[in-house]
């Protein structure tokens, strides 16, 4: 080695450091940051991948939720008679299915972070958590498109007179979609790290969203169960949520800022013990595939 390379490597001029081991929290906050590109470029493929070769293409961001919401509305509301607490149907499921659309959407596609990308992991380094961040973007971005969906329902029924009542709570969005985005996220990745050794979790996740679904009040209102049986209903973490994000655009619902202390303090603990797992898990994920 030449003088002038050993002063190469003496000024420690790296561009990048890889190191075996990390601490179980070590979040490379500048390293996902320095690779922003990457993740904006994966939020891309996201799109391009869902929709490619597909006649309607973006139209399924509507869709989906529209035929979701006429189904609930049709089974649901007039054959079954779920009670809505007086809301219009459609607003009332629209609300609850763009909701549940960006936790499922998040908590599905992160739960297969490591099993879908094993060919990428092996050949090149970047930070893992870029996978699982570009999902909640991706996610995200469909939500907005929903959302947008949501507010014209809401705005024609608001111009026929309907007796829905957005109230200053919405100011409360941001927090509805950080609980909605962090309880999705840390799941997601608790169960895409245990993955890795029980492949039979795959199988059980698409039920157990289902399970879930209903023991949260997306296709009906809290109002409608009993009191004696009202808590086992709130110990659900979604359900502040939900309930809170429907009071605060139609006007009917619960919210109280002690349900939604209980969520927030749920998605931290998920998402602690996710970041925990998942950077254990990275480490050595190669050698388990």
């Amino acid at each position: 080695m030449t003088s002038s390379q050993d002063r190469w490597y003496s000024a420690g001029e790296w561009d990048l450091e890889i190191h075996p081991q990390r601490p179980w929290l070590a979040i490379p906050v500048a390293e996902i940051w320095q690779y922003r590109d990457l993740l904006l470029l994966l939020v891309r493929r996201d799109f391009v991948s869902l929709y490619k070769q597909t006649i309607l293409g973006p139209l399924w961001f509507l869709l989906q939720p529209l035929l979701t919401t006429l189904m609930f509305t049709l089974v649901f509301g007039r054959i079954a008679g779920l009670s809505t607490d007086g809301l219009p149907r459609i607003l009332f499921y629209l609300a609850g299915v763009t909701c549940w659309t960006f936790i499922s959407d998040t908590l599905t596609k992160t739960s297969e972070t490591f099993v879908q990308n094993a060919s990428l992991f092996g050949k090149v380094y970047f930070p893992r958590m870029i996978i699982p961040l570009s999902i909640v973007l991706s996610s995200l971005i469909k939500f907005g498109v929903q959302f947008v969906l949501f507010l014209a329902f809401l705005g024609w029924h608001l111009f026929h007179g309907a007796m829905v009542h957005p109230n200053a709570a919405m100011l409360l969005l941001p927090l509805f979609l950080l609980l909605m985005g962090g309880i999705g996220l840390g799941l997601g990745m608790i169960v895409t790290a245990l993955t890795t050794k029980y492949r039979d979790l795959r199988f059980l996740l698409s039920f157990a969203i289902q399970l879930i679904m209903y023991a949260t009040p997306v296709i009906y209102p809290l109002s409608s169960l009993p009191g004696e049986y009202r808590w086992l209903l709130m110990a659900n973490p979604l359900t502040p949520i939900i309930e809170g994000f429907r009071f605060a655009f139609l006007g009917q619902g619960v919210l109280h800022w002690l349900h939604l202390f209980y969520s927030t303090g749920f998605m931290a603990l998920v998402l602690f013990v996710a970041l925990v797992i998942f950077t254990r898990v990275e480490q050595t994920f190669m050698d388990t595939v």
